[in-house]
């Protein structure tokens, strides 16, 4: 016998103030039932809605009251193995403000401030993305460089491999938006864990910043020559890294992995390996004007150029997209096209949305098969 919802068993007792107080302290916020996750909020409101970015969902929902109480509830359909952040939006009177959840204190942060986080059965937090005592830190240290080609300094962080050696020769990982992915992807933990874990080889990370990312991520000629003629000719000068394609891999999320497929584009071979998360590879299929705004103009500009005439460009390529993303079909409908051109392609599709955890949790599978490590050498 299928057990009732825990809400509707509390609806048809007809509760009062210590009832609620009993059931919110009985239970944790949202509650996941199987496919059922409920949503409260209690205090005086007008309306409340919940505020999701679950593509294909209504991105506003109401909830409603408990009959004779200020408890506020929604309950939505979300498949097993979901990661979802939320907020909800209070109104009073003329008064509207988005909020966290107060009763749950799950949340993740991004460059524009913290969300609620929602996880229901069977999502967990890679326990290779969280700090390890037994992993040795690599040295991670800031760096500036001035770029003629861009007219002004570049900041970012370099990440050497715990033991590294200026006897022995590393791949090079550059990493777009490279000091979101430390703060928000805890990509420091990510690599010195694959990597003492032998799921990576050691390798030398370079954390690349822009101060105007949607400008130089856009296909910009400046950046593409920046990396390629400037940044990675004077890394290999002072540091040990492996001067050959296949020990260069080029990454980004967003905007991000734009950059780093029209960087690949316009020098083709240079980048053996290309790690794109959630790419904003927005195009059309008649026409140039795009239903995404002008920010994406030159996006689909060279998207539709691209797709066009599809060329080789790296040797693999790792693709990773939120089935919650308005961006899944364009990440979907770009695989067929690399992987025509002869180029290894891989493609991992998760239930999670356009975020940092999201890209996280995807970091594994793309390092360990773009640069495999040891452990596959090593047989029980």
């Amino acid at each position: 016998m299928t057990e009732r919802p825990a809400l509707e068993v509390l609806r048809d007792a007809a509760p009062d103030a210590a009832a609620v107080d009993a059931f919110l302290a009985a239970h944790q916020v949202p509650i996941v039932e199987g496919h059922r996750a409920t949503f409260l909020w209690r205090g005086h409101a007008d309306a409340v809605k919940l505020r999701h970015w679950i593509f294909g969902l209504e991105s506003a929902q109401p909830l409603a009251r408990v009959e004779g109480t200020d408890l506020f509830y929604l309950v939505v359909e979300i498949p097993p193995r979901s990661r979802v952040e939320y907020k909800l939006e209070i109104r009073r009177g003329e008064h509207v403000e988005w909020i966290e959840d107060p009763l749950n204190p799950h949340r993740a942060r991004d460059p524009f401030g913290a969300n609620s986080v929602l996880a229901t059965e069977g999502y967990q937090l890679p326990e290779w993305a969280r700090e390890d005592p037994v992993a040795r830190r690599g040295l991670l240290e800031p760096f500036s460089f001035h770029s003629r080609t861009l007219g002004g300094p570049r900041t970012g962080h370099v990440y050497m491999p715990a033991r590294w050696r200026k006897s022995r020769r590393y791949p090079l990982l550059v990493v777009h938006d490279g000091s979101d992915y430390l703060r928000y992807a805890g990509m420091r933990a990510v690599l010195d864990n694959l990597i003492h874990r032998l799921e990576i080889p050691s390798l030398i990370a370079v954390f690349v910043d822009s101060p105007d990312r949607l400008h130089e991520y856009a296909d910009h000629e400046a950046h593409a020559r920046f990396l390629c003629e400037e940044l990675v000719p004077d890394l290999e000068r002072r540091l040990p890294i492996v001067s050959e394609p296949r020990a260069r891999c080029l990454m980004g999320a967003s905007f991000g992995a734009v950059a780093s497929l029209s960087t690949a584009v316009r020098y083709p071979g240079f980048w053996g390996r290309l790690l794109l998360q959630s790419g904003s590879f927005a195009f059309t299929d008649i026409g140039s004007r795009n239903h995404r705004g002008p920010v994406f103009d030159r996006v689909v500009a060279f998207m539709n150029a691209y797709r066009e005439g599809p060329t080789a460009v790296s040797e693999r390529v790792f693709v990773s997209c939120g089935v919650y993303e308005s961006l899944i079909y364009e990440n979907r409908s770009l695989i067929p096209l690399l992987d025509a051109t002869g180029m290894q392609v891989r493609l991992v599709e998760a239930r999670h949305g356009h975020n940092w955890e999201n890209w996280r949790d995807r970091l594994r599978e793309g390092l360990s098969w773009l640069f495999p490590g040891p452990l596959m050498m090593i047989y029980e």
